[in-house]
C-alpha cells in the first residue's frame, strides 16, 4: 500500500472550489443500487443454513458472498464495485477472533482476579486487528480495474479506538470483588454504585467525542487513485447530532408514554365495567407488558432512522480529497418509512422478509448519496493501474483477513 507521503494532500473547501471553478471540469456521478430482494433471499437463506449446519463455521464465506453481492449491484457512475477477497483469509481470521473470544471468556469466568489482563491484552490486540481489518476489506474493493486501499497508520488506529476501552478497564479494576456465595457489604455496594454511575456518566459525555475520533481515523484513511479523503467534521457537530438524536428520544417517549398511558386507561374502563376482581387483576397483568413492548418498540423506530440519516449525511457530507468529494442527503422521512415497514413485514413473515428489508434499506442510503470528481477520471485511473502499490499494510490486512464492518 503506498505511504502517506504518496498521497495528494487534501485542500480546504474554499481552496477546493477555486479549483473545480478554475478547471471547470467537475464531474457528477450518480449511485445507484440494482440487487433485488428475491435474488439476496436466495442468498441469504443458503447463507442462513450452511452457517446453523457448520455451528457458525461458515459465517465468513457468507459475508463474503453477502458482501460482494451488495457491492456487485452498487454501480458508481454506471459501472459496479468489485470485491475479490479470498474467504478462506476471512476464515482465518474468523478462527482468531473466536480463539480471542473464548479466551477472554475463560479467564473472565474462570479466573476474575486476572481478567483485567485479559482485557488489557484485547486491548492492545484489537486497534491493529480493526485497522488490518479496513486495509483487507478495501484492498479487495474495486471500481474500474483500480483497488481502493486505506492508508491509516497503526498509531492512529491506537489513539482513535484506546479511548473506548477505558470505561470497560475501570469497571475491571475499580469495582470491588465480592467471593462467589457472599453478599456485598453495604459500603461496597454504595462504592460499586458510584463507580457505576461515575463511568457511565462519564462514557455518555464522552461519547461523541470518541465517535469523532473514530470516524475522522476511518473516513481520513480512504484511498483511491492516488487521492486520499479526510473526514472535515468538527466534534462540536457530533455533539449536536447525539443532543438532538436523546431530544428527539425523549420527545418520542413522552408522547408514546401518555398515548399508551391514555389507551390502556380507555381499554381498562371499558373492560372492567363488568369484569370481576380477579379477572380484573389478570387484565391488568396483560396489558401492562403490552403497553410496555409498544413503549420501548417506539423509540428506537423512530430515534434509529433519525440518527441513521443524519449521520450518514454528516459523515459522508464532510469526506473528500483534492478530487474527489461525497455528499449525501438521506431523508429521515424516508428512511423511518422503509423502517416502519421493514419491521412490520419482518414480524408478520417471521423474520422471512430480513433480506428483502436489507435490500430495501441498502437501496435507500446508496442513492441518497453523491460523488464528484474533478478532471478526466479516465486519465487518473490510468495514472493509478500503472502505480505500483506498496506490500506492507496489505500484507497486514491478508494475513488477518477480517471484515469487522465500515
Amino acid at each position: 500500500m503506498a505511504q502517506q507521503d504518496d498521497f495528494a494532500p487534501t485542500v480546504a473547501q474554499d481552496q477546493l472550489h477555486d479549483q473545480v471553478h478554475a478547471r471547470g471540469t467537475a464531474q457528477a456521478m450518480d449511485i445507484r443500487f440494482t440487487g433485488s430482494g428475491s435474488e439476496y433471499f436466495r442468498i441469504w437463506i443458503v447463507n442462513l443454513l450452511l452457517t446453523l449446519v457448520t455451528l457458525t463455521l461458515y459465517l465468513p464465506f457468507a459475508r463474503a458472498r453477502r458482501i460482494a453481492y451488495f457491492q456487485n449491484n452498487t454501480l458508481v457512475g454506471g459501472d459496479p464495485l468489485g470485491f475479490h477477497a479470498d474467504p478462506w483469509k476471512m476464515f482465518r481470521g474468523y478462527l482468531l477472533m473466536v480463539v480471542l473470544g473464548l479466551a477472554y471468556w475463560g479467564v473472565s469466568h474462570f479466573l476474575p482476579g486476572l481478567a483485567w489482563i485479559a482485557l488489557l491484552v484485547f486491548m492492545v490486540l484489537w486497534p491493529a486487528l480493526w485497522r488490518a481489518s479496513l486495509q483487507f476489506r478495501l484492498r479487495n474493493t474495486s471500481w474500474r480495474g483500480v483497488r481502493l486501499s486505506f492508508a491509516g497508520d497503526l498509531k492512529g488506529a491506537y489513539l482513535s479506538m484506546l479511548p473506548f476501552f477505558l470505561p470497560a478497564l475501570l469497571f475491571v479494576l475499580l469495582l470491588p470483588e465480592v467471593p462467589e456465595g457472599d453478599d456485598m457489604l453495604p459500603g461496597e455496594a454504595r462504592r460499586a454504585m458510584i463507580i457505576v454511575g461515575a463511568v457511565a456518566i462519564g462514557f455518555t459525555l464522552l461519547m461523541p467525542w470518541l465517535f469523532a475520533r473514530m470516524k475522522r481515523y476511518q473516513h481520513g484513511g480512504y484511498a483511491f487513485a492516488q487521492e486520499r479523503t479526510q473526514l472535515h467534521a468538527g466534534t462540536g457537530r457530533f455533539y449536536t447530532l447525539f443532543l438532538k438524536t436523546s431530544g428527539v428520544s425523549l420527545l418520542v417517549g413522552l408522547a408514546g408514554a401518555a398515548v399508551v398511558a391514555a389507551g390502556v386507561f380507555l381499554l381498562a374502563s371499558s373492560v372492567f365495567s363488568g369484569v370481576g376482581d380477579g379477572n380484573r387483576r389478570a387484565l391488568v397483568a396483560l396489558l401492562v407488558p403490552v403497553a410496555l413492548a409498544v413503549f420501548y418498540l417506539l423509540i428506537p423506530l423512530v430515534s434509529a432512522p433519525y440518527f441513521g440519516a443524519r449521520f450518514q449525511n454528516l459523515l459522508w457530507g464532510g469526506t473528500r480529497s483534492e478530487r474527489i468529494r461525497f455528499g449525501s442527503t438521506l431523508r429521515f422521512r424516508s428512511l423511518f418509512r422503509v423502517t416502519l415497514v421493514n419491521w412490520l413485514l419482518i414480524v408478520l413473515t417471521l423474520g422471512l422478509f430480513w433480506p428483502f428489508a436489507k435490500v430495501r434499506a441498502a437501496r435507500l442510503k446508496l442513492e441518497a448519496m453523491s460523488l464528484e470528481v474533478d478532471g478526466p477520471v479516465d486519465g487518473w485511473l490510468a495514472q493509478a493501474q500503472r502505480s505500483q502499490q506498496g506490500v506492507l499494510g496489505d500484507a497486514a490486512g491478508d494475513f488477518f483477513g477480517m471484515d469487522m464492518g465500515l
